[in-house]
């Protein structure tokens, strides 16, 4: 009763102990069963959810931990979720609040959609992730949309929120907004990133129709294609986009095709060296789509058409560079700092499982001179990269008729010796053993 009394109260401070009291009773209780009971006797889910839309930042914070506890509680979902309509409804309490409080309860959503698949179903069922399209369609408010977008940006990052996500109208909303002209590019720039999130599964593509997708695409293109736009955040935002829905063989076919040919883009900026970020960007994008984040026997699409198209627009950049080839593009990626070395490194582990690539990256004795060089890199992410590389381009050459060719077997070799020396080793460096110094009292 003192917890119910503490949470009546006017006093900011008493109300904050007695959520935490909340969740020491969750955490402490040795009877789940009691505990879930003295919730129901105690009316105690009411009272938080009004702490937690009427409440300081503070108070809010710890509701939002004792409500998700008492999700992961089995007969916990029934008091926050219950049946046939009866009890507290969080749309209903949606519906009353200010801005500031449903932009609260969404985070509750958010948190409880984590909780588990169970949690996510009832949020589903009920109706919940509604809420989300009320707040990104009204856009009068941008802050008010931006904050329902990070918040939405968080629930696209648990594993079984695209199955979810994809099944409502969010990504035609999100689009809208992405290709709103009077939105923030901050709201636009986060609309994109949660579009990628919820593409970068294989999943994702069963569950929505091409042409939602399609539409998402061509407005991300008007982005990248807009000469005006001098937003470098927004254009980083949207080739990092790209990257995640390359990340699977069905997201880079579609990159890849003919239209919207929206991959270009992303190869004409990674190897354009105007503007760092958005270098930077689209190399890790160009990486994810020739699949360096995939299974090895998925890096090569089965589209013959997209494999062709992802070659053309590679020896396209090169014959529009000074540097005229591939090999020479590549080399001169390697040949920069650290940061774009490592982006250089995703890219050619990538793109080596393609026989026209391995051919460009044995014409060029400097790329494996600098992939099988133990001193190139001096942190463990540059390392490991290197190393990653290194190996890809040795398996690349195992499986190819080019490893019996006479004139690479030099190359062969420093590749071999590269790979099983591993990712850190220096090949002078020593081990020095301690030694043990013996002398008389006198000397010390």
């Amino acid at each position: 009763e003192f917890i119910q009394a503490g949470l009546l109260t006017n006093s900011n401070s008493i109300k904050q102990l007695a959520c935490k009291a909340v969740v020491h009773l969750l955490d402490k209780a040795g009877d789940i069963a009691v505990a879930v009971d003295t919730f129901v006797q105690h009316n105690l889910y009411p009272l938080l959810i009004n702490c937690l839309v009427e409440g300081d930042e503070e108070i809010s914070a710890i509701v939002l931990d004792a409500i998700k506890r008492l999700a992961e509680i089995p007969t916990g979902t029934d008091i926050i979720f219950p049946p046939d309509g009866q009890g507290l409804q969080l749309n209903k309490v949606a519906a009353q609040s200010s801005s500031m409080a449903r932009i609260r309860i969404l985070s509750l959503i958010a948190k409880l959609f984590g909780a588990s698949s169970c949690t996510a179903t009832a949020i589903r069922d009920s109706n919940l992730l509604s809420l989300f399209e009320d707040e990104i369609k009204d856009r009068k408010d941008m802050l008010k949309t931006l904050s329902a977008l990070e918040v939405l940006y968080e629930l696209a990052e648990h594993p079984h929120s695209n199955m979810f996500l994809l099944k409502t109208s969010l990504l035609q909303h999100i689009t809208d907004v992405i290709n709103d002209p009077s939105a923030d590019s901050i709201v636009r720039s986060r609309a994109s990133l949660i579009s990628g999130r919820l593409l970068s599964s294989a999943d994702a593509f069963m569950t929505i129709e091409k042409s939602c997708v399609t539409n998402l695409l061509l407005a991300i293109d008007k982005i990248l294609r807009t000469e005006e736009s001098q937003n470098t955040d927004e254009i980083e935002s949207a080739l990092e986009t790209l990257g995640l829905i390359g990340t699977t063989t069905q997201g880079a076919c579609l990159l890849l095709s003919d239209p919207p040919n929206i991959a270009r883009h992303v190869v004409e900026m990674s190897f354009d060296r105007q503007g760092r970020g958005k270098h930077l960007a689209a190399l890790h994008a160009l990486g994810s789509i020739c699949g360096v984040d995939r299974q090895e026997d998925q890096m090569k699409l089965d589209d013959p058409q997209a494999e062709e198209f992802l070659k053309r627009l590679v020896y396209s950049a090169a014959s529009n560079s000074p540097k005229l080839t591939p090999s020479a593009l590549l080399l001169s990626i390697l040949q920069q700092d650290p940061d774009v070395r490592i982006a250089g490194y995703r890219v050619l582990s990538g793109l080596v499982v393609r026989e026209w690539c391995l051919r460009e990256v044995c014409s060029k004795p400097e790329i494996i001179g600098i992939v099988t060089d133990p001193k190139m890199e001096t942190t463990k992410l540059g390392m490991e990269a290197r190393y990653a590389c290194c190996v890809a381009i040795n398996k690349a050459l195992s499986s190819s008729h080019l490893l019996h060719e006479p004139s690479l077997s030099e190359l062969i070799g420093k590749l071999n010796e590269a790979v099983r020396r591993g990712p850190y080793l220096s090949e002078k460096r020593q081990r020095v053993e301690a030694q043990p110094v013996v002398g008389t009292m006198e000397r010390f």
